[in-house]
């Protein structure tokens, strides 16, 4: 087995990350045999083979797969793949996961059952992959590159995924999933000012109760949790810059009393916001 590339990005404090993460990003060049599970992943990841041939097998169907084409491992989802004996894959992934990653999936057309894709272009998306590659340098932008080339990926596939004559994208995105994400666009938007889950429910017209529903349904907690945990790793950002006092950033993320913002701040994080910037 000769790994050709690899390299491994660990999302630090600084980054929210509340839509996309890569977690990691490689390509390798397979030993005859070579094989992965079964096995289970707790995130998403994407293989797009060079040249060669393998197996790709899910609980629902096996795949004999080879250049050109590539297929998905999805979370909490039961897998295994396997080079081929004779004509051993070389292959290019990129693993990710995010509150948004599901969604864009889908838009590509791409879900557990549903887990390979076929690239027309193959050219487009094995540059896109390079300069993925690329990213992965030293560089002080360096996140900032491999999230637009995970963001570039996955538009390229869900390019793929379309004809012309096919219904744009969004058509095919399950109502909860848009409820959702206008919720998160809200969020991101209006962290820093104080307003009520009523209000984020009402700015997408839906009730608080369901809107709350929703939430649990896509993302495993509460609109309240998630918007406290938003606004605690945004204060853990701003603990970087200090010529803010820990007032004005309670303040910067949607906090006028203090007191509350370190109660909160402790029960997310396990130390208060004067200890946490001391570490």
């Amino acid at each position: 087995m000769v790994c050709a590339f690899t390299y491994v990005h660990k999302p630090g404090p600084h980054e929210a990350g509340t839509d996309l993460k890569l977690y990691y990003c490689g390509m390798e060049d397979c030993a005859p045999g070579h094989s992965w599970g079964p096995g289970l992943k707790d995130h998403y990841k994407i293989h797009y083979v060079h040249r060669g041939r393998g197996v790709y097998r899910t609980p629902w169907q096996t795949y004999e797969l080879s250049a050109g084409y590539g297929f998905l491992v999805s979370p909490d989802t039961v897998s295994s793949y396997q080079a081929d004996l004779d004509e051993p894959w070389t292959y290019s992934w990129a693993a990710f996961n995010g509150v948004q990653a599901k969604h864009y999936l889908q838009r590509a057309r791409l879900r557990p059952e549903q887990p390979v894709f076929e690239c027309r272009r193959p050219e487009v998306i094995e540059d896109c992959l390079q300069r993925m590659f690329e990213a992965g340098k030293r560089s002080p932008s360096r996140d900032i590159k491999l999230l637009g080339a995970l963001y570039d990926f996955l538009s390229i596939l869900t390019d793929e995924a379309y004809e012309e004559e096919d219904m744009p994208p969004e058509a095919f995105v399950p109502m909860r999933d848009r409820y959702v994400k206008q919720a998160l666009e809200f969020i991101e938007t209006n962290y820093s000012r104080n307003f009520t889950i009523e209000e984020l429910a009402h700015s997408i017209g839906l009730g608080r109760k369901y809107l709350s529903r929703l939430f649990k349904e896509a993302l495993g907690v509460s609109p309240q949790h998630f918007l406290l945990r938003y606004r605690m790793d945004k204060a853990c950002e701003l603990m970087n810059n200090g010529a803010l006092s820990i007032g004005q950033i309670a303040y910067s993320v949607g906090y006028k009393d203090q007191l509350l913002f370190s109660r909160m701040f402790k029960k997310m994080k396990g130390l208060a916001p004067s200890h946490y910037r001391n570490r």
